[in-house]
Order: C-alpha cells, then sequence, then structure tokens
C-alpha cells in the first residue's frame, strides 16, 4: 500500500435502488485514484450489483454473509470475517444501519486508523415499539464510540442523535446527499413521449412519486390520497415508480378504491428524469427519512412537491414557495395539499420553477463528493497519513 493513497473501503448492507446506495456507488465510482485506493463491499442481491461490478478500478466484493435481518450468530461470524478483509485498511466508510454497526465492530476488531459513517436516516424511528426503538439507540449510542466522524445528511438527523445522546458535537459532519441537478432537466418533446408511453392524456394533471412500496414509504398513505385527490379533480392521474414488499397490499388498496387505471405501479424504473418529465406534481407520503432524494430530483425536473414532514425535507422544501409540507400519516392533508394544484397550472409552474432556482450548490452531488474526500483527509491527516490536496467544487465545509 502506498503511503500516499490510502486504502477506503465503502460497505452497505445491500445495493437497493435507493438514494443512500445511489450515492455510496457515485462515490465510489468518482474518488480520485491518485488519492485513494477504493473498494466496496456489499450484500448481495442488489439492483445495483450489475452496475457496481462495472467499475473496473475499484474492489467491488459481494459477500454473502453480510445479510440484512438480525441474527446475534450469524452476525457474530459476520463481523469477524469483515475484520479479517480489514487488516490492510485506512480507512473504513459505513452506510445503512446494519452494515454501519457491523462494519464498525470490525473496524475497532482490525485496528482501522479512521472510521466514518452516514446516517441516511437513524435505525430507530417513531413507527417502532417503544422498546425495539430504545435497543436501537442504545445501539447508534454504542457504535458513535468507535466512529471516528458521523455525517448526517439533514440537520434534522444531527439534531435527533446529538438529543439522544448519540456521540459527541464534534463527530457530527452535515454533507448533504446531493444530485446532479441537470440530470433531471427535460430535453426537447420529452414530456410528450413519455407522457405517451405511460398512457396518460394531454390533459391529465400527472401525480408522480419514485420510492419503493415499504412501509418507510407509506404507499398506502398515497393510494388513500389519490383516492381524495381524484374524487375531488377527476383529470388526476398518478404514479408510483419502485417497487417492494406492500405491493399486493398497494394493487388491493387501488382496486378497493376503484382506482384501476387512474393509479399506475411502474416497478423499478431507471429513468428517472422522463418519469418526472411526465409528471406535474410530485407526491411523497414517507413515515420517516433522512434526505430524500426524490425530492431533490423533483425540484430539479421543475416540479411542485408535497412531501410529509420528515427528516430533512422541511429544510429543502420552503412552505407555500416550492411546495408544501403536511404531517407524515394524514393522507387527506396531502390530498388537500395537492388538489389546488392540480387545478391551477401557473401555480404549479411558479411554485415548479422557484424549486428549481433554490436548489443551489449545497445539494450538487460533486459538492457531497468533495466535502467527503475532505473530511477523509483531515481525518488520515490527524492519524500520520499524508494529507491530499482537494480537487473538485471548492465551498466551505460543515
Amino acid at each position: 500500500m502506498a503511503a500516499d493513497r490510502p486504502t477506503i473501503v465503502h460497505l452497505v448492507t445491500r445495493l437497493e435502488l435507493g438514494g443512500a446506495q445511489q450515492n455510496t456507488v457515485y462515490c465510489v465510482r468518482h474518488h480520485d485514484r491518485r488519492r485513494f485506493r477504493v473498494a466496496l463491499w456489499a450484500g448481495e442481491g442488489g439492483r445495483l450489483d450489475d452496475e457496481t461490478r462495472a467499475i473496473g478500478d475499484a474492489d467491488v466484493r459481494f459477500l454473502p454473509w453480510l445479510r440484512h435481518p438480525i441474527d446475534p450468530v450469524h452476525d457474530a461470524y459476520a463481523i469477524a470475517r469483515l475484520a479479517a478483509m480489514m487488516a490492510d485498511v485506512d480507512l473504513v466508510h459505513t452506510h445503512s444501519s446494519k452494515a454501519g454497526i457491523l462494519g464498525r465492530l470490525a473496524a475497532r476488531a482490525a485496528g482501522v486508523r479512521a472510521v466514518v459513517h452516514t446516517v441516511h436516516g437513524w435505525s430507530f424511528n417513531d413507527t417502532q415499539t417503544p422498546a425495539t426503538r430504545r435497543g436501537f439507540v442504545e445501539l447508534e449510542r454504542a457504535a458513535a464510540r468507535m466512529t471516528g466522524a458521523l455525517v448526517c445528511v439533514s440537520a434534522s438527523d444531527r439534531a435527533k442523535g446529538l438529543a439522544l445522546g448519540i456521540g459527541e458535537p464534534s463527530q457530527y459532519h452535515l454533507i448533504r446527499s446531493g444530485i446532479d441537478p441537470v440530470a433531471y432537466e427535460a430535453g426537447p418533446g420529452e414530456r410528450e413521449r413519455s407522457r405517451a408511453a405511460l398512457g396518460f392524456a394531454a390533459d391529465d394533471v400527472v401525480v408522480g412519486s419514485v420510492g419503493n412500496l415499504k412501509p418507510q414509504k407509506g404507499p398506502l398513505d398515497f393510494v388513500e390520497a389519490a383516492r381524495l385527490i381524484h374524487a375531488a379533480a377527476p383529470r388526476a392521474r398518478f404514479f408510483i415508480a419502485g417497487d417492494g414488499e406492500l405491493r399486493s397490499e398497494v394493487e388491493a388498496a387501488i382496486e378497493r378504491g376503484g382506482l384501476q387505471g387512474v393509479i399506475r405501479l411502474l416497478g423499478w424504473r431507471d429513468d428517472v428524469r422522463a418519469l418526472l418529465a411526465a409528471a406535474d406534481i410530485f407526491l411523497l407520503t414517507s413515515l420517516f427519512e433522512g434526505l430524500p432524494r426524490g425530492v431533490l430530483q423533483a425540484m430539479a425536473a421543475g416540479l411542485p412537491v408535497v412531501a410529509t414532514d420528515t427528516g430533512g425535507t422541511a429544510e429543502v422544501i420552503r412552505e407555500g414557495e416550492t411546495g408544501h409540507l403536511v404531517p407524515a400519516g394524514r393522507p387527506k392533508a396531502a390530498s388537500s395539499a395537492v388538489v389546488p394544484l392540480v387545478l391551477d397550472r401557473r401555480l404549479r409552474e411558479r411554485m415548479g420553477g422557484a424549486g428549481r432556482a433554490a436548489l443551489g450548490e449545497e445539494f450538487d452531488i460533486r459538492r457531497m463528493l468533495f466535502e467527503v474526500e475532505a473530511l477523509y483527509d483531515d481525518l488520515l491527516e490527524r492519524r500520520g497519513a499524508t494529507p491530499a490536496s482537494h480537487l473538485g467544487l471548492t465551498g466551505t465545509r460543515h
């Protein structure tokens, strides 16, 4: 290992099609190879596996024994395996709750010099039983004691962690989970082509969402909100791009509400720009979040956003200017916010334009990469490694 090129490992439980995973893959692909040797280790079975295998100049490994379900005996085995793999690693950067706990324990056992964990949303949330929530809080407190830096994608998560005694203020760094805003600007004719491909009529007002069909995203609340919106504004049509464990329940709710042909379940899709080009409004009904990538994408596409007031969402949406924030678990409130947008094209255009203008450098994915690499330099320099000059965007680090 060259002294001026430390080895960094990103560790994630599974490379699902989500913002945390997509941004981790972006970092692995774009880390400066003149400054770092780069690796990504993940459990098997994610939708991004093939894309990640194609990164030829990174040490990409899929670990069948790194699994999402909690199993104390198997997890102890995984920690031992990871620790053995980390013998020559300089910095470990963990993502997601399970990999965050196991990876930090393994890094401590292996004597890794620097450990970073990104909180893409805490492992605990208000939908859990009190006992389960307390258990996860205690795990996060213990893991924080083995962590050099805790990266939060939202100020909300930083405040929540500190309030619960997870880590110390000096450990926390606010680094937004960014996007490339230009990538979501529709090309000439793309709106018409995409709407036609999805089967929407020219006078439909399309309300879209991008996210998996898991409890966190509240897809059943989306269906109920859509039922109420459509009753008040029959021109409204809907789609959800994503899939997951609640699909059969969502399909049953659509059937019960007589919404066949009104709501389209598109499954997993990679053409997010085209889907957003087809939409007029973006609706997010999550029960908890870190910093939802879909909201940033929708704003970059020039869509007004109605979203539940969870996690860092309120740090992005300007109430009444770029969209509306509504309470989580309240589909009626969501529908009340969406209906005026369905009925008023000029209001949609004004809010959508304001949202696009509001996305500054803070949410640019290149800024994210710059700040992550600068944090690595700080941690490695503090532990005796040779510091490297910063490349990419410049700006103030949090």
